[in-house]
């Protein structure tokens, strides 16, 4: 595998810029100017509709932007606290399998999540990662931990994951995240896990990039 490059962020990125650099990024790689990379960053707070999204599920469009993007899926929320990965990936050179890619990424934050003793999972109808237990305590219902949404342009892909290490949950009140009215979010700190950011990327970083071998 070609090696893939790793940018890391540690300040607040805003929305648009990030698609800008994206976009710009897809086309260097489609002409073999630039190595794949992952990005991995932090938004400034911003609720962001993706192709898939419906007005109705912004609850309260007065507290923070709304951004319409070209991403797949519906609402979501992104903000300090919430670590956003990136993937700008040549499909070409792998599997030109969208739901393949799409499973490597959820179930290495699976794996992520299991080596703190979260038990997660993914399902068919609902992209994203669903916390089932922590620590041997079973909810009453999963709860969002981590959202996908992504484009692929030429067979490259763009736009990611986003993953609540400690967010101020309280934004997901204001709309249907990922469209859905009767599910909540949570995140590491809700479930009682203090998570460095650095300590995130290196580890994430390392469990994708392994599992993407398969690709």
């Amino acid at each position: 595998m070609n090696e893939i490059e790793v940018k890391i962020s540690s300040n607040e990125i805003n929305y648009d810029e990030a698609v800008s650099f994206m976009e710009s990024k897809v086309e260097s790689i489609n002409n073999n100017l630039s190595k794949e990379l992952l990005w991995f960053l932090t938004h400034n707070h911003v609720f962001t509709q993706g192709t898939s999204a419906k007005n109705n599920e912004i609850l309260n469009s007065n507290i923070i932007n709304v951004i319409k993007t070209n991403r797949g899926g519906k609402t979501t929320y992104h903000g300090p606290g919430q670590r956003i990965v990136y993937f700008m990936l040549n499909l070409n050179n792998k599997k030109k399998d969208i739901r393949k890619f799409i499973s490597i990424i959820e179930d290495s934050l699976i794996t992520f999540l299991n080596n703190y003793n979260i038990e997660s999972r993914a399902f068919k109808d609902r992209v994203g990662i669903w916390v089932i237990k922590n620590n041997k305590i079973t909810f009453d219902k999963e709860k969002k931990i981590g959202a996908i949404g992504l484009r692929v342009k030429k067979w490259i892909s763009y736009h990611g994951m986003s993953f609540n290490i400690n967010p101020d949950l309280k934004y997901y009140d204001y709309i249907h995240s990922c469209g859905l009215k009767e599910y909540k979010n949570t995140s590491m700190e809700e479930l009682g896990i203090e998570l460095d950011q650095n300590e995130f990327d290196e580890n994430f970083k390392n469990i994708f990039i392994n599992k993407l071998k398969s690709m």
